[in-house]
């Protein structure tokens, strides 16, 4: 493949993130006031997140920050990732963050995004085999936790899957849950997600790909796809795949296959296109893992994230607005089938 994760490229990814983790301004509060009391700045709500222009691209900056200190420990910049890890992921931090979550106005804090992103950090920091890492794992455990509980309590009430391409994509939260539930061995939440996925996206058939939308940074047809590709037992996810998209092998849908162009890369919803590119790619090398050697739609299949990846990762960086939270998708589709 033509673009891999170097530890010279994941040094690069780390230090975006320790840029802006902890930059409080600007920043989009997902905040809900009962009254004068509550008004407050976003350190003072969140002081583990409260970086990032928003709470979940400062979740996903910590998880960006924990995954490349775990794959490549040796790198020249670990040592300040450490140093941010220590004096962010803390008892008396997360405590903060689950009062706030516990406020009665707070049950549908950044739901579903924020509480996939807050369960694949969780499972990051359980995969850490050092010292400090096991510390941090168990520091954050609690939270994690509580968005698991507060996934399964919602999960028997969400009867209809959201398939749009951003934040309440439900295929998203899925996938990101069911690699939490898999590392921490939650065997309540995995039967569970799996059940959601099977109930809203088992008879899926021909999908017809009616995108990308102005703001997506998600491809509702690819997310669903993997978010399948985890939660079925793999020959009964190629089944499921060949009757979900027929003819993928001949490049259609045509729009799945090639990236989406992006306008204005300052404007904070149309730079979600990069985010798209990304996250495509992501989806298309793992789902190209999963396909038999011969299979004719594997080539395409890579050849398809390349071609994503050629197109937004040279982008990640340059203004706030994609600055703040593209290195994560682009670790997601650079490590793709590395754990």
């Amino acid at each position: 493949m033509k673009h891999a994760l170097t530890q010279e490229i994941a040094s690069q990814l780390a230090a975006l993130a320790l840029g802006h983790v902890t930059r409080e301004y600007p920043h989009k509060l997902d905040h809900v006031m009962a009254g004068p009391e509550d008004v407050k700045g976003p350190r003072d709500l969140h002081p583990l997140f409260h970086g990032s222009f928003d709470w979940h691209s400062c979740v996903h900056g910590h998880w960006l920050l924990a995954r490349v200190y775990r794959l490549f420990p040796g790198a020249p910049g670990a040592a300040p990732v450490r140093a941010l890890l220590d004096a962010q992921l803390t008892g008396e931090n997360v405590a903060a963050e689950l009062a706030y979550l516990r406020r009665p106005s707070s049950r549908g804090f950044e739901r579903p995004y924020g509480w996939a992103w807050l369960l694949l950090l969780a499972a990051e920091l359980e995969r850490q085999g050092a010292a400090e890492g096991r510390r941090w794992s168990a520091a954050l455990a609690p939270l994690g936790d509580a968005f698991a509980e507060r996934l399964l309590e919602f999960l028997p009430t969400a009867t209809y899957p959201v398939r749009a391409g951003a934040h309440t994509n439900t295929a998203f939260a899925l996938a990101l849950a069911l690699e939490y539930a898999a590392v921490k061995g939650d065997d309540r939440l995995s039967r569970r997600c799996v059940e959601a996925a099977r109930a809203w996206y088992g008879r899926d058939a021909d999908c017809q790909a009616w995108e990308p939308s102005q703001d997506d940074f998600l491809s509702p047809a690819l997310m669903e796809a993997e978010c399948m590709r985890r939660a079925l037992p793999g020959p009964e996810f190629l089944a499921w795949f060949a009757r979900f998209l027929p003819r993928a092998a001949q490049g259609e849908p045509a729009t799945l296959f090639q990236p989406a162009a992006v306008s204005d890369r300052s404007d904070g919803k149309i730079v979600h296109l990069d985010g798209l590119n990304l996250s495509r790619a992501w989806c298309w090398r793992s789902l190209a893992a999963a396909l038999p050697g011969g299979d004719p739609l594997r080539a395409r299949a890579l050849d398809a994230a390349e071609r994503h990846l050629d197109a937004s990762l040279p982008h990640v960086a340059g203004d706030y607005m994609g600055e703040h939270w593209l290195a994560s998708f682009a670790l997601l589709a650079l490590g793709a089938g590395a754990d």
